[in-house]
């Protein structure tokens, strides 16, 4: 099992310090670094919850470097929710910082949920990102259509249960985005993946090791 590396710390926000974890482990050359952005603060959700903690446990275990941070207002980070507008600039600071620690490594971003729609409308500007994945996409009730212009690799793990995001209107937008692209949908799952965890981080683990081949030696 690989070893986890623990590093608390407070990221330099926009707005002010965002509370940090990153995970490490003794693998010298990483292919890629990944950040993890989390679903709506203002319920509940921060960098501790289930299916983020999934995601970065995946992708630990492929020796990837992981950051997970709590956006403003959640946990101990500074300032206040803003809807999703300076919660873009805290996705920034966290690609900022795995910058600076991981120079000439490209990053994967995944986001669950509010995560999801704040992170990958970042990552699919920001050249530093060279692949996006998706987990529980709010398309109920949030604006999706910048994916459409995003040209990356992406992957899209969602639940045929979700509440948030009926299944027929998340294959709806996955068939109208450009590739490369996959859907992986989660038989039985709620929007929380609730029973079904497992399968998400098969799902993960397996798209990216077909890009990452390395990974898998």
């Amino acid at each position: 099992m690989t070893r986890v590396y623990h590093r608390t710390l407070f990221l330099r926000g926009p707005a002010g310090k965002l509370e940090a974890l990153l995970w490490t482990s003794p693998q010298k050359s990483p292919p890629l670094a990944a950040v993890v952005c989390h679903p709506h603060p203002l319920y509940g959700g921060t960098l501790h919850n289930k299916v983020v903690f999934q995601a970065a446990k995946t992708l630990h275990r492929l020796g990837v470097p992981v950051l997970r941070f709590n956006f403003r207002g959640a946990g101990l980070s500074e300032a206040a929710h803003d809807n999703g507008r300076g919660e873009a600039g805290d996705v920034t600071a966290a690609i900022d910082f795995l910058e600076r620690e991981f120079p000439d490594l490209p990053l994967l971003l995944a986001g669950f949920s509010f995560g999801a729609w704040v992170g990958l409308r970042v990552a699919c500007t920001d050249a530093r990102v060279t692949e996006v994945v998706g987990l529980g996409i709010p398309v109920n009730s949030s604006d999706l259509s910048y994916l459409r212009g995003c040209h990356k690799p992406k992957l899209f793990i969602h639940g045929s249960r979700d509440q948030y995001g009926a299944r027929e209107k998340v294959e709806s937008l996955v068939d109208s985005l450009p590739g490369p692209k996959r859907l992986v949908i989660v038989e039985g799952a709620d929007h929380f993946f609730a029973g079904k965890l497992e399968r998400v981080g098969e799902a993960l683990r397996e798209w990216v090791v077909e890009l990452h081949h390395e990974l898998n030696a």
